[in-house]
């Protein structure tokens, strides 16, 4: 919520408009006075880190009756406020409509009571109001950012309000139980919504599951009821940098906004911010709550958006499936190459219990490449890739090598252990090896088997895909390292500090590091910079720090630029600095590639390996014998925009930058300016491409289908 209140002020003032908090929520709204204060630059600083909200949040009784709204009507009369920006789940969000809806009456009330004058009428005589969802619940129909936590920890069950188990349930569970003890896991996870519900709309609670895990198995069982620690903490990389793209959209949003343009919700779609409008997503979200209590619990899922389908789909196919008893007699091997990253061990699991799921064999092939050629091989079942969700780094090994120089190993490799498809996880080496495996083809008939690259890198370079796995987690790490230098210099005024992260001759981790730290500036490598850029940023922190704010932010990408090393910057602001502000540098290095995957990668990472396997099995009940060569049997699996996708490798070379390892396009350089524009920089904002209106529903009948 601080992100998109911080974006939303900056922005606002950017634009030349007065932007003003309004403290605690509609009620401040109502009681006004100096609940309604003017916001300056300075006042949303330091409020990117911080988790809640810092202007207050609370539930409003007054607003309810037309008395209370009538009240708030006239505080925002009185200071000329025609423009609502709402952050706030659906009571929220149908509470701003409906007053909007009633503006031109509220008005006429207050004029009566002579509480305004006929001019202030005329000039406030519409309200714009814009919506962002802020609900930890994500039960607002619309938003696109639905995580199953179930799939982010591998969970052996998961009870939902929009599912109900089957009946007999609990012999099945038990059941289940039972059967991942005997394959030796000592743990197991069972999550519990707090709406969950039985087949006849009894709540399901911990207590009932854990009497019955004690009772029928003796299995030694604890509940957790995680309650409000589920609000709190520092905010993510992702939800600061979804928080200032939403709120700069609604900025836009209203500033374009007509009497006759529906009050809309900005939400983000894939990586698109999109607008939808707010009644839509309102009557889309009341018909889950009726399909839920009518029993059409598939529609209830249908309802609630792609992304939740998609994300039970998976899970109920990881988790609620038992092996086929009929083999495929078709072995798929599986590998990671480049460097490590979290998440990959996530994307295998996921692809090795798919794999099982539709009767093949699975192969961990140990340390990429040169396993292929030396023949580290082996087979994977269920109980080899326990555990591995929560991982980081590569548990099967990885390397760097391509495998040019070893084709003919890898050949001979593929025929002895009878491979009929590969999985290759991994970065722009990953990339780089399938196409050798595909031109090779020519040459080696055991290389025409199907292959899919799934993009895992921190530097998030892959082409063909707009995220990697394990760049949300690298991302995270720098970010709350950036928070942790800024921090260490709270006692202390006007301080620079100069941070190095990593990511290739791609820009993709300091810029987006920079959105979610609230950087001054980010060096990329393809966003060129000369002397005068620089002097420009030395001049833009000298009257940074005459404000209240004395602290500066630096990021640079290690090779933004082969002449201006961190070195270099660090010297040149020390010396230009002198007398007005001093110099840190922090080189961040490999941490960034380590530690735990977040609840994104670990996702992103399960629905890729899923997908990958069945798009491979597909492929080979398609050929009817292993044979592949044409284009489309070797693709990049990835996500572009608002969908993933499988793209062949050969066309994905026409936009590649072979010699900087980078794609030519690169969906997050349009964001840059935003980075600028928050950090209080005097340039222009294209907003040749500001989102437009979308439907979230097409009437057919009684179905509601949604379109996003």
């Amino acid at each position: 919520m601080n992100a998109a209140v911080r974006a939303t002020v900056r922005v606002g003032i950017y634009t030349g408009a007065k932007v003003y908090f309004v403290h605690e929520g509609y009620q401040g709204l109502v009681d006004g006075g100096d609940n309604i204060r003017q916001a300056t630059w300075e006042s949303v600083s330091m409020m990117l880190q911080l988790g809640g909200t810092v202007i207050g949040s609370a539930r409003c009784q007054d607003f309810r009756s037309k008395e209370g709204r009538a009240k708030a009507a006239c505080n925002l009369v009185k200071l000329g406020i025609t423009n609502l920006c709402v952050i706030g789940g659906d009571g929220s969000l149908t509470g701003a409509n409906e007053f909007r809806n009633e503006w031109s009456e509220l008005l006429q009330i207050l004029l009566k009571a002579g509480k305004i004058t006929a001019e202030e009428a005329k000039r406030s005589s519409h309200l714009n109001i814009v919506g962002m969802v802020g609900s930890i619940d994500n039960d607002f129909c619309g938003t696109d950012m639905t995580i199953v936590t179930a799939l982010a920890c591998g969970a052996d069950w998961v009870f939902i309000p929009e599912m109900p188990p089957d009946e007999g349930w609990q012999d099945h569970l038990c059941r289940r139980l039972t059967y991942q003890r005997k394959i030796g896991n000592r743990l197991n996870v069972i999550i519990v919504a707090e709406g969950a519900l039985d087949r006849h709309g009894k709540p399901i609670t911990c207590d009932i599951i854990k009497n019955l895990v004690t009772k029928k198995l003796s299995f030694d069982t604890r509940a957790t009821i995680l309650g409000h620690v589920q609000r709190g903490g520092t905010p993510s990389a992702f939800d600061r940098i979804l928080g200032s793209r939403m709120g700069v959209e609604a900025v836009m949003a209203l500033l374009e906004a007509t009497p006759d343009t529906p009050a809309c919700v900005v939400s983000l779609s894939g990586n698109m911010a999109v607008r939808l409008p707010l009644m839509e997503c309102v009557q889309v979200t009341k018909e889950v709550t009726k399909a839920m209590a009518e029993g059409r619990f598939e529609e209830a899922v249908k309802l609630r958006g792609k992304s939740f389908e998609n994300n039970w789909n998976t899970y109920k196919l990881l988790a609620h499936v038992t092996a086929p008893d009929v083999k495929s007699n078709i072995n798929i091997a599986i590998m990671n190459v480049g460097a490590p990253c979290a998440g990959m061990n996530a994307a295998v699991r996921s692809a090795v219990r798919i794999g099982i799921l539709q009767g093949h064999n699975m192969l961990a092939v140990h340390d990429g490449f040169d396993g292929l050629a030396n023949g580290t091989i082996e087979p994977m079942t269920w109980g080899y890739v326990g555990g591995w969700t929560g991982k980081g780094g590569s548990n099967l090994g990885t390397k760097r090598s391509l495998p040019a120089s070893m084709i003919e190993e890898i050949s001979l490799n593929i025929a002895k252990f009878n491979i009929h498809a590969l999985v290759i996880i991994g970065g722009f080496e990953a990339f780089l090896g399938g196409l050798e495996l595909v031109t090779a083809r020519e040459k080696y008939e055991e290389l025409c088997i199907p292959l899919v690259v799934i993009p895992a890198t921190v530097s998030n370079n892959v082409p063909g895909s707009d995220f990697s796995i394990g760049a949300d987690t690298a991302l995270n790490t720098i970010t709350t390292t950036c928070d942790r230098i800024k921090q260490s210099a709270a006692g202390t005024k006007r301080r620079v500090f100069i941070i190095e992260t990593m990511g290739g001759n791609c820009g993709y981790l300091a810029t987006m590091a920079g959105l979610a730290a609230g950087a001054d500036a980010a060096y990329i490598y393809e966003e060129r910079f000369g002397i005068h850029d620089l002097e420009t940023n030395v001049e833009h922190l000298l009257e940074k720090m005459k404000t209240t704010v004395k602290r500066g932010l630096i990021l640079r990408n290690e090779k933004c630029n082969a002449n201006y090393t961190t070195d270099f910057l660090f010297s040149l602001y020390s010396e230009e600095g002198k007398g007005v502000f001093d110099c840190r540098k922090n080189v961040l290095g490999h941490m960034q590639q380590g530690g735990t995957p977040t609840p994104f990668d670990r996702n992103f990472g399960t629905k890729m390996g899923a997908k990958a396997v069945l798009w491979l099995t597909d492929k080979l009940k398609e050929s009817g014998r292993i044979f592949a060569n044409t284009p489309d049997s070797a693709c990049v699996l990835g996500m572009k925009k608002r969908a993933t996708l499988f793209q062949p490798l050969s066309d994905l070379k026409e936009d590649t930058d072979f010699e900087h390892r980078i794609p030519k396009t690169q969906w997050w350089l349009k964001l840059r300016p935003i980075l600028k524009i928050l950090a209080k920089y005097k340039i222009s904002l294209d907003t040749s491409e500001t989102a437009t209106m979308e439907h979230v529903i097409k009437k057919r009948g009684t179905i509601f289908e949604q379109s996003y």
